[in-house]
């Protein structure tokens, strides 16, 4: 009777993370369609293979995360899709359109693992840099820069210069700049890898507020599987050499991320399941050391 009660919620667990699915591709439109996208460098017994035939669809107001060990394609995935780096093989869209033409409609905004700014513009001046490249006058420049900074907490520090913050506060600039012109799309390549702890925990709630707040589609790249669980409603596994997707999961925690979340049963399941995706990695590891 316990192996069969046992089977049938597990049966029923399977038919709720289908219909999390479904429900998802009904209520929201497919923002980002990748087809059989692959990537190499060189030819020959040079060659590299960095991607390889990675199918995906993300959709709009979602937080997905790209999550593997370094070297397995996580970054190059996300410039296939900002156009920094034509695929070799197979094809992205984005909102049904070449990634190049989304580019030139500035559909996505994208923040790096460094904040990159310029270090003599202060930070209203940072955050105005991309409208002021398109064009956009002074005065509404500074009126959007201004809701831009008290979104991300910053109001009071708008005259101060980037080496006055710290790194914790410079990637929220970089967060306000690459919104500034209201992209439906934000692109984040291990923004706070380099950050410590305390400081990573609280800009992560910070993206999870920003997010509620804007809907934007948020595509981000971690190698830590705690930040993809917290951070996630779906989380694209990659395995290396070439990066394939391994397996994507559905994060069916609350949608209401607090602190204390990640001390609960639930987000510590979720991160052994992770884990577990990459056991057969570490096995061939292993077997090619010994």
């Amino acid at each position: 009777m316990r192996k069969g009660g046992n089977r049938r919620q597990q049966g029923n667990k399977m038919i709720m993370r289908r219909w999390d699915t479904m429900d998802m591709k009904m209520q929201n439109n497919t923002m980002i369609s990748i087809d059989g996208a692959g990537v190499s460098f060189g030819s020959g017994e040079k060659e590299v293979i960095a991607l390889q035939d990675i199918r995906l669809d993300i959709y709009n107001n979602e937080i997905i995360s790209l999550l593997g060990p370094s070297g397995c394609g996580k970054s190059t995935l996300l410039r296939v899709i900002s156009d920094l780096l034509q695929p070799t093989t197979g094809a992205v869209s984005v909102q049904d359109e070449e990634p190049r033409i989304a580019r030139i409609k500035r559909k996505f905004g994208i923040v790096f693992q460094s904040p990159t700014l310029l270090e003599w513009r202060n930070v209203r001046e940072n955050v105005e840099l991309p409208l002021e490249l398109i064009g956009i006058e002074k005065k509404k420049r500074m009126a959007l820069s201004r809701d831009l900074l008290e979104m991300v907490g910053l109001t009071k520090f708008a005259d101060h210069y980037p080496w006055q913050l710290s790194g914790g506060m410079q990637q929220r600039v970089a967060i306000a700049r690459a919104l500034s012109f209201d992209p439906p799309i934000l692109l984040m390549d291990e923004p706070f890898s380099s950050l410590d702890e305390f400081t990573k925990e609280k800009l992560q709630l910070e993206v999870i507020r920003i997010q509620k707040q804007t809907k934007k589609t948020i595509i981000f790249v971690t190698h830590s599987m705690p930040e993809a669980v917290f951070l996630s409603n779906r989380i694209v596994v990659l395995s290396p050499h070439p990066g394939k997707i391994k397996a994507v999961l559905e994060i069916g925690l609350p949608a209401e991320r607090h602190p204390a979340l990640r001390e609960t049963p639930g987000f510590y399941e979720y991160i052994n399941k992770v884990r577990n995706c990459f056991h057969d990695e570490v096995g061939e590891l292993y077997d090619e050391v010994v």
